[in-house]
């Protein structure tokens, strides 16, 4: 067998690794639980950050770090992704909301493109 064997064999599979591609175009070393966790924030958007600790089992510390990387400012001091803006609850002011910036709005749509091909197909998502 040729060892640079490049046919396609599964081509959802090929849509769900441009996904991937795409995301690791923004941060090449983007790991899992940030990925995880813009995918809750965009399926739940706005949401609580709370929340999003619940459901992916994250210590407030880890939840913290990860929004601030998908935010507009990076802990780090470097700029973030962007994606995510954070902001009191105005019912709560002792609760984090998070919602999609424009950026993160249009990146979501550019994924559901790349994974359904239809940017028109809603798929019971609420956008």
């Amino acid at each position: 067998m040729d060892p640079l064997k490049k046919d396609l064999t599964d081509p959802q599979m090929m849509r769900v690794f441009k996904v991937f591609e795409r995301l690791r175009l923004m941060d090449r070393e983007m790991p899992a639980q940030l990925v995880s966790a813009l995918f809750y924030i965009a399926s739940h958007n706005p949401c609580h950050k709370q929340a999003l600790e619940d459901e992916l089992g994250l210590a407030v510390s880890s939840a913290s770090r990860l929004t601030d990387w998908l935010s507009p400012n990076h802990r780090l001091k470097k700029p973030g992704l962007g994606l995510i803006e954070k902001y009191d609850d105005p019912a709560n002011r002792r609760r984090t909301l998070l919602k999609l910036t424009p950026k993160g709005v249009s990146l979501v749509k550019q994924l559901k493109e790349d994974l359904y091909g239809d940017s028109n197909q809603d798929l019971g998502t609420g956008t």
